[in-house]
Parts: structure tokens; sequence; C-alpha cells
């Protein structure tokens, strides 16, 4: 009797499956900690108690990509272990802050497939809550993986491809209890700019670049207990290389983005997102950032702004070429709603 999982393929997801995954992981100061260790993390709110409680808030919450990466790296054995690559996101929102000493745990459901041409791959869509000892929601979102398929010859399923929102409505955007911004202060924070000074179509270069290495690659996937083959394992890509865990650009890239944006302090939507090329060590990723949207919010002086994330290994504001296709230098086109003082 075979004990081992060997993950799940391309043929074993139906539309309407809910997954429980395994392992809830509770989360303690150390994630704080060794996050910081890893990207150059630097917004007030998730670096200090005292300013955080001058915003409404009891303590400092742990980083809103702390979160996102806890409960992404839950559903890896069951969603992506065989994935050829993590293609996007959509519909995603942060509901409830994430304390010190909450545990985490994470439920999906299979919400479309379809084959690819090829047949040996198909893409698969899920929706992910990330849930607390209380059962609160805390993070919800929907991605699509490409999948290998167990045997190119089986039939392929009957395609199911989900409708998904663009951008999430500003009025869908949750704050958290008790936070405002009356006494925000612009100086402990790093930078002076309040929401009224971005512009709809501005484009701000982070400036920044950070050298992706191997080490730190794999204390990440290991802490989120990201056990994708794809980034562990040497053999399984054609190069021999490994490529680095989607969610480490992500993190690299907003924290890159503190040089210009240091007062976007929460991430609080996920309206899409895609990792365009692959990422691997070696690489020196830079970020820049254009300002698609803004909105008021329910309290007074905070604002929110939709923001194009961009990290990419090539000169800055460049993003496509004549072909319409991303260039090869683009490894993530992020589009994200953050929470701002007014």
């Amino acid at each position: 009797m075979t004990k081992t999982n060997a993950g799940r393929f391309f043929e074993d997801y139906a539309p309407g499956q809910v997954i429980h995954h395994a392992v809830p992981r509770t989360i303690k100061m150390g994630e704080r900690a060794l996050y910081h260790a890893l990207y150059p993390a630097r917004h007030a709110l998730y670096s200090s108690d005292q300013f955080a409680q001058a915003c409404g808030l009891p303590f400092s919450p742990l980083d809103d990509m702390i979160a996102f990466h806890v409960v992404f790296g839950k559903t890896v054995p069951d969603v992506s272990l065989n994935a050829v690559a993590n293609l996007g996101y959509a519909e995603g929102r942060w509901l409830v802050p994430v304390w010190p000493g909450d545990t985490l745990r994470s439920v999906s459901e299979v919400i479309g497939v379809k084959e690819n041409s090829n047949g040996k791959t198909g893409v698969v869509w899920v929706r992910t809550r990330g849930l607390n000892q209380h059962n609160e929601e805390v993070l919800s979102y929907v991605r699509w993986v490409m999948v290998r398929k167990r045997d190119a010859s089986s039939a392929a399923p009957e395609t199911v491809i989900p409708e998904l929102a663009k951008v999430v409505d500003p009025s869908d955007l949750v704050l958290p209890k008790g936070l405002h911004f009356d006494n925000y202060d612009f100086t402990l924070a790093g930078e002076a700019h309040r929401w009224d000074d971005y512009d709809v179509g501005e484009k701000i270069d982070h400036v920044d670049g950070v050298t992706v290495e191997e080490a730190e690659h794999m204390m990440a996937t290991r802490l989120w207990q990201n056990t994708a083959k794809v980034h562990f394992d040497a053999t399984v890509r054609p190069d021999g290389s490994r490529l680095i865990y989607g969610g480490h650009v992500i993190s690299l890239a907003r924290t890159l983005s503190f040089n210009g944006l240091a007062n976007a302090q929460m991430v609080v939507a996920l309206n899409g997102g895609a990792h365009v090329n692959p990422c691997t060590s070696g690489m020196t990723v830079r970020a820049w950032s254009e300002v698609l949207d803004k909105a008021e919010t329910s309290v007074p002086s905070v604002g929110a702004l939709r923001l194009r994330l961009v990290a990419t290994t090539g000169a800055p504001f460049a993003l496509r070429g004549e072909d319409g296709k991303y260039l090869p230098e683009v490894l993530l086109d992020l589009d994200y709603w953050a929470l701002i003082p007014r």
C-alpha cells in the first residue's frame, strides 16, 4: 500500500471540489523577524506597535504578505505540487488583520478547469480562503495554475472558465477595525506624500534593486512550507535551475516600493496579477509602480490607491513590446489596492 502522496494532477480536479489543506500554522513574532530579514520591509504600520496604536490599532499586525504566503503555502501540496507555473490572481481581499499568535489554515474550492491544446497540461482555477483560529476569514483570493497531466492520453474534462472581476470594487475594501490616520506621523513613516499627492497615470521608479540569492529563496519557501517541486528540485526544470517562488518576487517588489510609496501602508485587495517570466537566482529585481485609480473609503482620513506594481530586471516603465507581449525582463505585473493617509 502506497502511503506517500505524489500530488494531484490535472485529471484529479473538478469544479466544485473543496480541499481542506493540511497543517495549520501558529504565527508569532519570529515570522516577522524572518520576513524583515528576507526583504527590505520598512512600512511603519508593520514595524512599530506605537505607530500602529496611533493609527487606532491595538498593536502592529503581521505584514499583509506574511498572511498571503502562509495561506498560499498551505495550498501547494494539493494545488500546485505538479504545477508547471502559477499563472495569475484575481479577487483577492484581506479581510481581518493577522496578529502574532493567530493560527491560520487554508481551504480551497476548484472553480474552473481547462485542458491545454498540447494535451499534456491543463489550467486549474481555485478560490482559496485563509481562516484563523476563530474561523474568521482573514484572506480570500483566486489563482490559476498550469498543472501537468498524469496521462496525456486521458480524456479532457469539460471546460469551465470562471468569470472573475477585473478589479475589486472600492466599496468592497475592508478596513481593519479602528483604523484611522488622524494622528499619522509622516516623519516616522519616512515620506510626506498623502493620497492627494498622487495622480492617476503617475509612474514611480522605486530606484533600488535586490539581487536574488538561492539561499534566501530556499529559506522563504521552507518558511512558508511551499513544497512545489520547481522551487526545490533542480532536476525538474529542463535548464537545471530552481524557479524562484513567485511570492518571493511579490514581496521583494512590494518592499522595494517603499521608496516613493512609504505611506501606502496596507495592501487590502489583489485585483489581478501575473508572473509573466521566470525568476532565477542571480537576477537583480527592481520595481516601478503606476497609479491606476484612487478611491475614498468609509474612514475620512484613509484613502485607497489602486496601484500597478511591476518587478523587472530591466529599465523602469518598460512593460510590453510592440507586439503587445510582456518584455522578457518583466517578472511580475501586479494590480492591488493599498490604504494611504488623506
